[in-house]
């Protein structure tokens, strides 16, 4: 069997950073895939955390794992756990180890927003100044962990009201900062969406 070995290159500007990647079921695929090759090509470690809530793709099987609503399986079963990524539970992410959290839209967001967990997660990550990440559907996280008032957001079209009735400035952007908060639109803007995540935590 092969051993992975990662080549080594120029130095990479996320070197010793960690980010958690948290995905329910039905996560749009290319919004975890993209993030996960993005950001470990910079040299961040990333840990994907699948977390069991909502429905999940057909053919509904018991014991099926999270899954995209493309059928992209977590574990991810064209890449060796333990090479570019590992994988977690979400009691196990201790918040001293991340520098990142990163919420993928599709219809994940709308099962993650009522896990208390989750929510708690995500506001001591707040808290503590962690980058918090959501693109797409992602933002509905931040609406239920009650961080977006007054700040200046963006994400899919059907969250715009959703945003602005929660308190958000809304901006049609590829992807916005504000703080340590970070959002994206769509698909189409992962490449902003990430080039922003990994500047922040270049000055980290």
């Amino acid at each position: 069997m092969l051993k992975y070995v990662r080549r080594v290159g120029p130095k990479r500007r996320l070197e010793n950073r960690r980010v958690a990647i948290i995905v329910a079921h039905e996560f749009e695929d290319v919004e975890l895939l993209y993030p996960f090759l993005r950001l470990s090509e910079e040299g961040a470690e990333v840990v994907i955390v699948p977390v069991e809530r909502g429905l999940h793709p057909r053919p509904s099987v018991r014991g099926k794992p999270v899954t995209g609503r493309y059928g992209t399986p977590i574990p991810l079963e064209v890449f060796e756990e333990g090479g570019r990524y590992t994988i977690k539970k979400i009691n196990e992410i201790n918040l001293d180890d991340f520098d990142a959290l990163i919420f993928p839209g599709g219809f994940s967001p709308d099962s993650l927003r009522i896990a208390p967990e989750v929510l708690d997660l995500v506001r001591r990550a707040y808290e503590r100044g962690k980058i918090i990440a959501a693109i797409c559907h992602g933002p509905q996280i931040l609406i239920s962990a009650r961080l977006v008032r007054g700040r200046k957001v963006t994400s899919y079209a059907a969250v715009k009201d959703d945003l602005v009735n929660a308190g958000a400035i809304f901006l049609d952007e590829p992807a916005v900062r504000d703080g340590n908060i970070i959002t994206g639109r769509v698909p189409d803007d992962l490449p902003e969406f990430c080039q922003m995540i990994i500047e922040a935590l270049s000055q980290t």
